[in-house]
């Protein structure tokens, strides 16, 4: 009996390593057909999911009470499963190269309690090679055991969209592939029992790491078009939205917006693509333009405030602001390397030190790792600017009575980055309205 059956039949067991955004979803679908293992080394995170609370509104508190998942911060049990699928965040450091410290570590910790005739399958993004060639070698030296003797290789790019209910693991094919032909078939079918729209088998694991990449850093260059637009268009005297929506009606238009592109994967992966490229001797053109487009973006939305409340003849330092949304999407309790964080730095040169509210994310996250203590909506009176940065839909209910209950008397300056309220419904002279 192959280990595919032994899973089905439940004498083999699957692990997850890694248990945020894209290693929980997976761990708790997977745990509707086969034993599952879930390790993470935050153990306060272990003794969230085993409460049954749901910290990344992923699949929500209900059904993490009632999976099937085992829960572990307990790296030995890992002996216990023959497949392993690491899903590890991929970020990068300051200066934008690869940061795969965290991959490391989970080979480091798979490795030593790596068992003989285990597949280990990373989901992490990164640049074609790693896994054959950093995450081999690390898994050889802690284990002690031979790649392609003892222990086989898989790569299945990691596809779950935070917040988005719709495109989910079991909506969304899967790319699978394996170091040979014996291991890319058994990666596909454990995958098929959870990606029901089914599996797509790369040729190769660097094919389906290159896949990955190029996939966030194309939207990434399709956004930057879009802030690029909305900055010559605001020139011209034009409305950026009223343009897309017309460009909109051909079949062949890519409906893209403008806005602040942060989180764990748009913002990040084009960065691991321009890397090994700049090792090969290439540097890259379309790629990092695109890059310091919407890194700028967070500059240019502060800028743009400042020019407001100018023209609204309002103090700018120590002018009353407020921020509605920090997070890096809409809808998702997800902060990691939110944008949003660009425009309140900015807006701190010009002496404005603004109040944050975000019901959706976590408090204490944001306290520990960006010092700010969130403000409910209800206690933010007074304002001489709102800048509503995030789309949650808590904020897109807010009509203009509710948004004016925010400001201070007299010009009311709306920053409305995402375009989410009717420009008709917000006119001068009691508002100033600027969107991108």
């Amino acid at each position: 009996m192959g280990l595919y059956e032994e899973l089905l039949a439940g004498g083999e067991k699957l692990a997850l390593v890694g248990l945020g955004y894209v290693g929980m979803p997976i761990a708790v679908a997977f745990a509707k057909r086969v034993k599952v293992i879930g390790f993470d080394v935050n153990a306060q995170k272990i003794e969230q999911y085993r409460s049954g609370v749901d910290p990344t509104m992923e699949v929500g508190d209900e059904v993490i009470a009632h999976c099937g998942v085992d829960f572990t911060a307990d790296e030995t049990r890992l002996r216990e499963a023959k497949f392993l699928i690491v899903a590890v965040p991929t970020p990068v450091y300051s200066d934008n190269r690869p940061n795969l410290e965290p991959v490391i570590g989970a080979c480091e910790v798979v490795g030593r309690n790596l068992v003989p005739g285990s597949v280990v399958v990373f989901e992490s993004t990164v640049y074609p090679g790693v896994t054959e060639e950093l995450c081999r070698g690390v898994l050889e030296q802690t284990s002690g055991l031979k790649c392609g003797v003892d222990f086989k290789l898989g790569y299945s790019p990691e596809r779950i969209n935070p917040g988005d209910k719709l495109h989910r693991l079991d909506t969304i094919v899967k790319i699978v592939s394996g170091m040979d032909e014996e291991t890319l078939e058994l990666v596909a079918k454990v995958y098929e029992l959870v990606a029901l729209a089914g599996v797509y088998k790369a040729e190769s694991i660097k094919v389906a790491e290159a896949a990955k990449v190029i996939e966030n850093s194309q939207r990434d260059i399709n956004i930057a078009f879009m802030n690029e637009l909305s900055i010559i268009f605001a020139r011209m005297g034009i409305d950026t939205n009223a343009v897309l929506s017309a460009a909109a009606t051909k079949w062949n238009f890519l409906k893209f917006s403008p806005g602040l592109v942060g989180g764990h994967c748009i913002g990040v992966d084009p960065y691991y693509l321009t890397y090994k490229a700049e090792q090969l001797g290439y540097h890259s053109r379309i790629i990092l333009a695109g890059r310091q487009i919407n890194d700028d973006m967070g500059r240019y939305i502060a800028e743009n405030l400042v020019k407001q409340l100018i023209a609204a003849d309002k103090a700018v330092r120590g002018a009353k602001v407020a921020i509605l949304g920090l997070t890096f999407k809409e809808n998702c309790p997800d902060t990691r390397n939110t944008k949003v964080m660009d425009v309140i730095h900015e807006l701190g040169e010009y002496g404005v030190v603004p109040v944050v509210c975000d019901p959706v994310a976590d408090a204490d996250e944001v306290r520990a790792h960006y010092g700010i203590e969130l403000t409910p909506l209800e206690d933010i009176r007074g304002m001489d600017a709102v800048v509503v940065a995030v789309a949650h839909k808590r904020f897109c209910w807010m009509n203009d009575k509710e948004l004016s209950e925010l400001f201070a008397p007299g010009v009311r300056v709306l920053i409305d980055v995402k375009a989410i309220y009717d420009k008709n419904g917000f006119a001068a002279p009691e508002w100033r309205l600027w969107r991108l």
